[in-house]
């Protein structure tokens, strides 16, 4: 994984409080207070089901998760709201957690140089923002940073990823629009060794004419690395949009089964009341989530942690008037 971030435990915890708000005010409130209405009987049990379906869990899970609760209410005699919303918790978190997603904002000096980490994600998801917030954490933690402008169908692509780099201040790598990705990431790896760069974070297109286009090209971005560094790119992310919700789904499989991404970046996810999608991209795609968006600004990323996200999307929430 990453491992070289340092990690401000106080900061990502209100950093995915704040993410989770307008999900923990609207359908998870609404979990809440159900479970806190003292009675457990059918008509309860459908308003919950709506809920979580509403805030986009998913048909199969939103049933995996009721009927969990019902065997806790009904054959253990679990009535409290309460004990109810620990099971509920421990069961939502064991969804989410993921063996693979190590502690990715635990600095460490052994590591490859530079780290190569491959964004990808369709345009619109949010990706060229989120490679700048990666960049900024990265510098924060007193990284050299490099960012290869690999998006070279879009001029905009390049122009956008040059003023992040100026805000950000590190160097970036680019091409005139329409060159080769391949030569681009190619001569970004060359400087970030030359320049002793300590991580290099390539951009690439998120549309071209067809989707097995867009696929071979970033197919091929992957074999001109992974010639320059056998065990590069250590990290090849996913950017995905949480306000599309569903919607993303189909797009992401592409980009999971082109490139083995094994990481997510679940951008603006403050923006959506529907947070149960992160449940849905979790059992959908099997690629562990690594962080969220939480704002607009450079510092609002923070490190996914499963049980910490379900605390903060099911903290108390005020009893309906």
């Amino acid at each position: 994984m990453l491992g070289l971030l340092r990690r401000n435990r106080q900061k990502s915890r209100e950093a995915t409080e704040a993410g989770v708000k307008r999900s923990r005010e609207s359908w998870f409130g609404r979990v809440a207070r159900l479970l806190r209405a003292g009675r457990m009987d059918e008509e309860v049990w459908e308003e919950l089901e709506e809920a979580l379906l509403s805030a986009d869990v998913g048909v199969e899970t939103s049933l995996s998760l009721i009927e969990r609760l019902r065997n806790e209410a009904g054959e253990r005699g679990v009535r409290e709201h309460s004990d109810l919303m620990e099971v509920l918790k421990r069961d939502i978190s064991a969804r989410l957690a993921d063996d693979r997603a190590e502690d990715v904002w635990l600095e460490s000096t052994d590591h490859p140089a530079p780290f190569v980490v491959l964004v990808v994600g369709v345009n619109g998801s949010g990706k060229t923002t989120s490679i700048a917030k990666l960049a900024y954490h990265f510098k924060a933690a007193g990284k050299k940073v490099i960012l290869a402008a690999g998006d070279t169908f879009r001029a905009a692509a390049i122009d956008q990823i040059q003023l992040w780099g100026e805000r950000v201040g590190v160097d970036v790598v680019s091409h005139q629009p329409g060159g080769d990705p391949g030569a681009v990431a190619f001569d970004a790896f060359q400087a970030a060794k030359s320049r002793g760069a300590d991580v290099l974070i390539v951009d690439t297109a998120g549309r071209l004419h067809t989707k097995s286009n867009l696929m071979d090209e970033l197919k091929k971005i992957r074999r001109v690395i992974n010639r320059l560094d056998p065990s590069a790119p250590h990290q090849v992310l996913l950017t995905l949009d949480a306000t599309t919700g569903h919607n993303g789904l189909g797009q992401a499989r592409y980009f999971t089964e082109a490139v083995s991404c094994t990481g997510i970046v679940l951008a603006k996810l403050d923006g959506t009341a529907k947070g149960g999608i992160v449940l849905a991209i979790k059992e959908q795609l099997d690629v562990p989530i690594l962080f969220i968006g939480t704002g607009e600004g450079l510092e609002d990323m923070a490190p996914f942690d499963a049980e910490g996200f379900v605390e903060a999307l099911l903290e108390p929430a005020p009893a309906a008037s």
